[in-house]
Protein backbone atom coordinates (compact mmCIF):
# COMPACT_ATOMS: atom_id res chain seq x y z
CA UNK A 1 0.00 0.00 0.00
CA UNK A 2 2.85 2.39 0.80
CA UNK A 3 4.40 1.78 -2.61
CA UNK A 4 1.24 2.33 -4.67
CA UNK A 5 1.79 6.09 -5.31
CA UNK A 6 5.43 5.54 -6.23
CA UNK A 7 4.54 2.64 -8.52
CA UNK A 8 1.82 4.68 -10.21
CA UNK A 9 4.20 7.61 -10.78
CA UNK A 10 6.91 5.32 -12.13
CA UNK A 11 4.51 3.62 -14.54
CA UNK A 12 3.32 7.02 -15.76
CA UNK A 13 6.93 8.05 -16.47
CA UNK A 14 7.53 4.86 -18.44
CA UNK A 15 4.29 5.28 -20.39
CA UNK A 16 5.08 8.87 -21.36
CA UNK A 17 8.67 8.01 -22.30
CA UNK A 18 7.53 5.08 -24.42
CA UNK A 19 4.90 7.14 -26.21
CA UNK A 20 7.33 9.99 -26.98
CA UNK A 21 10.12 7.76 -28.25
CA UNK A 22 7.65 5.56 -30.09
CA UNK A 23 6.15 8.53 -31.92
CA UNK A 24 9.56 9.74 -33.10
CA UNK A 25 11.12 6.40 -34.04
CA UNK A 26 8.12 4.58 -35.50
CA UNK A 27 8.04 3.26 -39.00
CA UNK A 28 5.03 4.06 -41.14
CA UNK A 29 2.46 1.48 -42.10
CA UNK A 30 3.66 -0.20 -45.32
CA UNK A 31 0.33 0.50 -47.03
CA UNK A 32 0.67 4.21 -46.21
CA UNK A 33 4.26 4.21 -47.44
CA UNK A 34 3.12 2.67 -50.73
CA UNK A 35 0.43 5.35 -51.09
CA UNK A 36 3.04 8.06 -50.45
CA UNK A 37 5.20 6.62 -53.25
CA UNK A 38 2.12 6.62 -55.49
CA UNK A 39 1.46 10.26 -54.55
CA UNK A 40 5.04 11.25 -55.35
CA UNK A 41 4.74 9.59 -58.76
CA UNK A 42 1.50 11.44 -59.42
CA UNK A 43 3.02 14.78 -58.47
CA UNK A 44 6.07 14.11 -60.65
CA UNK A 45 3.66 13.32 -63.52
CA UNK A 46 2.02 16.73 -63.03
CA UNK A 47 -1.17 15.36 -61.46
CA UNK A 48 -1.50 17.20 -58.14
CA UNK A 49 -5.06 16.06 -57.44
CA UNK A 50 -4.08 12.41 -57.80
CA UNK A 51 -1.16 13.08 -55.45
CA UNK A 52 -3.50 14.67 -52.89
CA UNK A 53 -5.86 11.69 -53.13
CA UNK A 54 -2.98 9.26 -52.53
CA UNK A 55 -1.61 11.27 -49.60
CA UNK A 56 -5.02 11.62 -47.97
CA UNK A 57 -5.58 7.88 -48.36
CA UNK A 58 -2.19 7.30 -46.72
CA UNK A 59 -3.21 9.58 -43.87
CA UNK A 60 -6.42 7.56 -43.42
CA UNK A 61 -4.38 4.35 -43.27
CA UNK A 62 -1.77 5.74 -40.87
CA UNK A 63 -2.91 8.95 -39.12
CA UNK A 64 0.29 9.09 -37.08
CA UNK A 65 2.57 9.36 -40.13
CA UNK A 66 3.86 12.94 -39.88
CA UNK A 67 5.65 12.81 -43.23
CA UNK A 68 2.32 12.83 -45.04
CA UNK A 69 1.71 16.39 -43.88
CA UNK A 70 5.01 17.41 -45.46
CA UNK A 71 3.91 15.81 -48.72
CA UNK A 72 0.53 17.54 -48.61
CA UNK A 73 2.32 20.84 -48.01
CA UNK A 74 4.55 20.16 -51.01
CA UNK A 75 1.49 19.69 -53.23
CA UNK A 76 -0.12 22.85 -51.83
CA UNK A 77 3.02 24.84 -52.67
CA UNK A 78 3.09 23.25 -56.14
CA UNK A 79 -0.45 24.56 -56.66
CA UNK A 80 0.46 28.02 -55.32
CA UNK A 81 -1.50 27.62 -52.09
CA UNK A 82 1.14 28.77 -49.64
CA UNK A 83 -1.32 29.44 -46.82
CA UNK A 84 -2.56 25.87 -47.00
CA UNK A 85 1.03 24.61 -47.15
CA UNK A 86 1.88 26.59 -44.01
CA UNK A 87 -1.05 24.94 -42.20
CA UNK A 88 0.25 21.49 -43.17
CA UNK A 89 3.77 22.37 -42.04
CA UNK A 90 2.43 23.61 -38.73
CA UNK A 91 0.46 20.38 -38.23
CA UNK A 92 3.70 18.45 -38.81
CA UNK A 93 5.43 20.70 -36.27
CA UNK A 94 2.70 20.08 -33.70
CA UNK A 95 3.36 16.37 -34.09
CA UNK A 96 7.15 16.69 -34.29
CA UNK A 97 8.40 20.12 -33.08
CA UNK A 98 11.99 19.47 -34.13
CA UNK A 99 11.21 18.45 -37.72
CA UNK A 100 13.82 20.34 -39.75
CA UNK A 101 12.02 19.72 -43.06
CA UNK A 102 8.80 21.21 -41.69
CA UNK A 103 10.57 24.29 -40.31
CA UNK A 104 12.43 24.82 -43.59
CA UNK A 105 9.36 24.15 -45.73
CA UNK A 106 7.24 26.55 -43.71
CA UNK A 107 9.95 29.19 -44.10
CA UNK A 108 10.05 28.67 -47.87
CA UNK A 109 6.26 28.94 -48.08
CA UNK A 110 6.44 32.15 -46.04
CA UNK A 111 8.97 33.57 -48.51
CA UNK A 112 6.68 32.61 -51.40
CA UNK A 113 3.88 34.42 -49.60
CA UNK A 114 6.08 37.49 -49.09
CA UNK A 115 6.56 37.16 -45.31
CA UNK A 116 10.34 37.45 -45.26
CA UNK A 117 10.67 38.45 -41.60
CA UNK A 118 8.73 35.40 -40.44
CA UNK A 119 10.82 33.21 -42.75
CA UNK A 120 13.96 34.66 -41.18
CA UNK A 121 12.66 33.55 -37.78
CA UNK A 122 12.38 30.02 -39.12
CA UNK A 123 15.95 30.32 -40.41
CA UNK A 124 17.17 31.43 -36.98
CA UNK A 125 15.33 28.50 -35.40
CA UNK A 126 16.94 26.06 -37.84
CA UNK A 127 20.38 27.51 -37.18
CA UNK A 128 19.91 27.03 -33.46
CA UNK A 129 18.61 23.47 -33.85
CA UNK A 130 20.84 21.97 -36.52
CA UNK A 131 23.49 24.56 -37.35
CA UNK A 132 24.45 26.52 -40.44
CA UNK A 133 25.68 23.50 -42.41
CA UNK A 134 22.40 21.61 -42.12
CA UNK A 135 20.86 21.02 -45.60
CA UNK A 136 17.50 22.41 -44.48
CA UNK A 137 19.17 25.56 -43.14
CA UNK A 138 21.09 26.07 -46.36
CA UNK A 139 17.98 25.51 -48.49
CA UNK A 140 15.95 28.05 -46.53
CA UNK A 141 18.83 30.52 -46.53
CA UNK A 142 19.06 30.38 -50.35
CA UNK A 143 15.27 30.70 -50.68
CA UNK A 144 15.29 33.81 -48.49
CA UNK A 145 18.23 35.24 -50.46
CA UNK A 146 16.30 34.73 -53.71
CA UNK A 147 13.32 36.59 -52.25
CA UNK A 148 9.64 36.26 -53.09
CA UNK A 149 8.60 35.17 -56.58
CA UNK A 150 8.52 37.83 -59.29
CA UNK A 151 4.73 37.59 -59.61
CA UNK A 152 4.40 38.53 -55.95
CA UNK A 153 6.74 41.48 -56.35
CA UNK A 154 4.66 42.73 -59.30
CA UNK A 155 1.44 42.35 -57.28
CA UNK A 156 2.84 44.24 -54.31
CA UNK A 157 4.25 47.00 -56.55
CA UNK A 158 0.93 47.59 -58.32
CA UNK A 159 -0.77 49.56 -55.49
CA UNK A 160 2.26 51.82 -55.16
CA UNK A 161 2.22 52.67 -58.86
CA UNK A 162 -1.51 53.41 -58.69
CA UNK A 163 -0.98 55.66 -55.67
CA UNK A 164 1.66 57.66 -57.55
CA UNK A 165 -0.68 58.45 -60.45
Amino acid sequence: MRFAPAAAALSLVFAVTASVTGAQDRTPDPRAAALVVQGEASLNAGEPQAAIDAYEAALAVDPGYTGIFLKLAEVARYEGLQGKAIRYYREALVRDPGNFAAISGEGAALVEKGALERAKRNLAQLRSLCGSNCPETQALQSTIAAGPPARLAVETDAPESVAQN
